[in-house]
């Protein structure tokens, strides 16, 4: 009985494969079983595959990180990175904050020290009073109208006679409350008599290279702090810009090296177990540090 089953069984497969294969059998157990294992043996061992879903997106690495440094890298699972990226972030925020606040503030506190201790008035008439001594070559120093009928300084003016002279006058004094006004006073030797603490004598010499009022070097200090916080500030916007940059392209580094070593497949398997094929799923999970 057991030998009539196999026989049917064997005639059945031999039947199947001889549809697909064209393969011809003689009846002879031996013999066709031979036939079927031949036919076969070397059948192609396919796999349907399919991708799942678990790669990074490079592109959205890097808009992460554009909008927020250590996002991107975050999203790759480099989370020390991420941290990096975002701790600097927040304080070269912080920093860039605080100086920018710190330079504004000193900036009012010297321009309130110039307006209050530095005359333009004061600057105009020892200018005055002295353009022949600095230049010789200057004749005739009324045809400059530095003052006007309410004794106003003309800026005009005194920006003429200031080009006429030349020597250390170097310079011509900008517009009131400019940001450039209140740079000059206290960089450049011309200016330093028109502070409070030189005295409102036309007369009393001063020479490129005398010492300057101790006013005018406090003021000098004063402004050099205010640049130095600005300085800080604007060093801190580089390294926002800069941390940006770099996390972007860390980020999108970061994505593609998660995609390189990851490696996750769905297969469908085909086996081939001499007179059946059987197709089974294998999950293949992989990833290389």
């Amino acid at each position: 009985m057991k030998k009539i089953i196999i026989i049917l069984l064997l005639i059945h497969s031999s039947f199947l494969f001889a549809q697909k294969n064209d393969v011809k059998f003689t009846g002879n157990l031996k013999v066709d079983s031979q036939i079927a294992f031949e036919n076969t043996k070397d059948m192609p061992d396919d796999k349907n595959e399919f991708l799942i879903p678990g790669k990074k997106s490079l592109l959205l690495a890097g808009l992460l990180s554009a909008v927020i440094p250590g996002a991107g890298e975050l999203y790759t699972g480099d989370y020390l990175k991420s941290a990096v990226f975002f701790a600097i972030e927040a304080a070269a925020i912080y920093i860039g904050i605080v100086n920018d606040k710190k330079g504004d503030d000193k900036t009012a506190e010297f321009e309130a020290y110039a307006n209050q201790n530095w005359n333009v008035k004061q600057y105009a008439e020892w200018t005055i009073a002295n353009a022949q001594n600095i230049n010789p070559s200057i004749d005739d120093v009324s045809k400059y109208q530095v003052f006007d009928s309410q004794g106003n300084v003309v800026w005009t003016e005194l920006n003429k006679l200031e080009s006429a002279i030349g020597n250390y006058y170097s310079h011509r004094l900008a517009p009131f409350a400019d940001q450039q006004y209140y740079e000059m006073i206290g960089k450049y030797a011309q200016f330093n008599v028109g502070w409070s603490e030189f005295g409102n004598d036309p007369n009393k010499p001063f020479q490129y290279g005398d010492p300057l009022t101790s006013q005018f070097k406090f003021y000098s200090g004063e402004r050099g702090v205010a640049n130095d916080y600005y300085s800080t500030a604007s060093t801190a916007v580089k390294i926002i810009v800069a941390n940006h940059i770099i996390s972007i392209a860390d980020a999108i580094w970061s994505a593609n090296s998660f995609n390189k070593n990851l490696s996750v497949k769905l297969t469908a398997k085909k086996f081939n177990l001499g007179y059946r094929i059987e197709m089974y799923p294998e999950l293949n999970l992989r990833y290389s540090f």
